[in-house]
């Protein structure tokens, strides 16, 4: 699979988020439950009760090579 992004790490958030919430919503979940900056070069995944859905938030700027 090519990916669209090669971001630094991959994070997946195990509790049932509620798909309501904004992306406002998602980066309060990242840093206050998952205590990480949600401003970090990462992939967040979300899934939703069922568990048949996805929300991926994505923050990302290229890293340069010194």
């Amino acid at each position: 699979m090519k990916m669209f992004v090669k971001p630094g790490d991959i994070y997946l958030y195990m509790d049932i988020v509620d798909f309501r919430k904004s992306i406002n919503g998602l980066i309060v979940v990242v840093e206050q439950n998952m205590n990480l900056n949600a401003f970090r070069y990462a992939l967040f995944v979300f899934c939703n009760k069922k568990g048949d859905k996805l929300k991926i938030f994505y923050w990302g700027v290229p890293r340069t090579k010194a």
